[in-house]
């Protein structure tokens, strides 16, 4: 998803029980296990959910408790309210002011932390392997490429996790997408991302690093370097170290231009009034035009807004390489270099490159596709991928769609004969057959959550073809542009400026989960306005 998707089943190993150790159990005897150490009644029936971001946690938190046993698992222990993300990376919020802890949920829940590595839907269990490393999930992780032969453990623990099996009754998958870097050479070991709270941390301890890095005198008392002492940075240096790269002309990357020129103009131009003339915010985009959502009035408003702040916009330009830059700039001051088709063999020096470009679909999705098991009258068939997303296809409903392997139909992105009974795909990585266009988004993710959870409160069971299917309700699109200025568009009006701005603080102060979220948000913006944003590194 743009910003608001989430990050969940990492590991593209297909495991097997034997593999591991783990004696191969029956399903009768894995559900009777996993009741006896629950603790929970059989009476209900398990609802197990992949996934703990917009559509995983909204499913969850709507899904009623005393008709379903409601069970998550997801590398992280919480859901992030990802169109604020942008707002912590620079302190006019504090991280936990956009989290929710999934074990807080009404009516008790079982959490099981760490990634589903498999799914037999013969048996009707979801093989986990634990998450004993949790920084490792608050974090935006990029896939190396997998050598040949060999399983790429994305989410790099250096151990193997604990492995064991939780039956399921119905199965959502709802594991979300990855950044996506088009393979380009440096990004996954030089970039920032913004998809989660650990990825907002980093960019704001980098933020105020480089600001500090410029103000250090260097050298000795007498001007002259010596040994063991650091070399003053030049004005170039610190041009080149000032320069912020944001690469995505999404809401994301929009946003969190923005904001970062709050900061820097309203904050730190105060407690480093000298470096100000060296600061540069850059927007790069591979698209003719930025916002693409909105339509051309609004997106000229975003860009002239932009230009007034001194932020540049340049569409139409093509990243092909990012790598630390020569000399002590690169190694000691982590200095970037961005190598861009349009500008020929000339390097663009960048202190920071946040990089907001799409996504990718996760390699889980990959691992469910590539199974065959008896999809209908013992015929063995597969799941159907989308050819375009890569997304699991499913029907109106939600349901996973299924092709056999007979005849004429062997190709994954075959004809689709039917869909797989309690196994239910939605979020960033579910295609709806009857509407492929569908935005990747945080409106779309939660919309199909409470679709689903609200069809099966009514029947106490699944969907069935008798209610209508699903519809997506457009609300309409925000962009926040600094200086307490935003655009809205949907299809009652359009917004712009100090209007919009206000909109887009009520919607996303509504949209917040909880009352002690709404109550901490509110609380925050009114700190940061009075007092000024944070700006300690921790």
């Amino acid at each position: 998803m743009a910003p608001n998707a989430s990050l969940t089943c990492l590991h593209t190993a297909k495991l097997s029980p034997v593999r591991y150790g783990a004696p191969c159990l029956s399903l009768t005897s894995a559900r009777r296990l996993y009741i006896a150490s629950s603790n929970v009644p059989e009476k209900r029936e398990r609802v197990v959910i992949l996934g703990s971001g917009w559509a995983g946690y909204a499913f969850a938190r709507t899904l009623d408790p005393k008709k379903f046993e409601r069970i998550v698992i997801s590398p992280r222990s919480y859901f992030v309210f990802t169109p604020l993300l942008a707002s912590t990376a620079v302190g006019t919020l504090e991280f936990r002011a956009v989290l929710e802890p999934i074990r807080r949920l009404r009516g008790g829940v079982r959490f099981h932390q760490g990634w589903a590595d498999d799914v037999d839907f013969s048996r009707k269990t979801v093989s986990v392997e634990a998450n004993v490393f949790d920084d490792l999930a608050s974090r935006t992780i990029v896939l190396p490429p997998s050598p040949p032969g060999k399983a790429v453990r994305p989410h790099g623990a250096p151990v193997k996790g604990e492995i064991f099996e939780v039956p399921y009754d119905k199965l959502v998958v709802a594991v979300g997408a990855y950044s996506q870097t088009f393979g380009i050479e440096g990004v996954r070991q030089h970039a920032h991302f913004l998809r989660d709270i650990g990825d907002a941390r980093k960019i704001r301890s980098r933020v105020l690093s480089l600001f500090e890095q410029c103000t250090y005198p260097g050298g000795s008392s007498d001007g002259k370097v010596a040994e063991g002492t650091t070399k003053p940075l030049s004005d170039d240096d610190k041009r080149h170290l000032l320069h912020f790269a944001i690469v995505g002309g999404g809401p994301t990357g929009i946003e969190f231009a923005a904001e970062l020129h709050d900061l820097i103009h309203e904050d730190l131009a105060r407690i480093y009034p000298d470096l100000l003339k060296f600061v540069r915010i850059t927007v790069y985009d591979i698209a003719p035009k930025v916002l693409p959502m909105f339509d051309q009035t609004l997106a000229k408003y975003a860009m002239d807004t932009f230009a007034r702040q001194g932020i540049q916009v340049k569409t139409e330009h093509h990243i092909q390489r990012v790598r630390l830059a020569d000399g002590d700039l690169g190694t000691e001051h982590g200095g970037l270099l961005i190598k861009i088709k349009e500008a020929g063999d000339k390097e663009i020096g960048a202190g920071m490159v946040v990089w907001s470009t799409g996504l990718m679909q996760n390699p889980f999705i990959e691992t469910m596709v590539a199974k065959r098991f008896p999809v209908k009258d013992g015929v063995i068939g597969h799941l159907v991928k989308d050819g375009r997303t890569g997304g699991l296809v499913t029907d109106g409903y939600l349901r996973a769609r299924t092709s056999t392997d007979e005849g004429d139909n062997k190709a994954i992105y075959g004809p689709v004969d039917g869909v797989l009974e309690d196994v239910y795909v939605m979020g960033d990585c579910a295609v709806i057959e009857d509407n492929r266009t569908l935005p990747k988004t945080a409106q779309v993710a939660s919309q199909q959550a409470t679709y689903l959870a609200r069809r099966m409160n009514k029947t106490g069971d699944g969907v069935t073809t008798a209610m209508p299917p699903f519809r997506f309700r457009n609300w309409g699109a925000m962009a926040y542009l600094g200086s307490w200025k935003a655009i809205h568009q949907s299809s009652a009006d359009e917004l712009r400026g100090w209007m919009a701005w206000v909109l887009w603080r009520t919607a996303y102060l509504t949209k917040s989960m909880s009352l002690r979220n709404k109550i901490t948000v509110a609380f925050y913006w009114a700190m940061s306005w009075i007092f000024g944003r944070d700006i300690s590194r921790f």
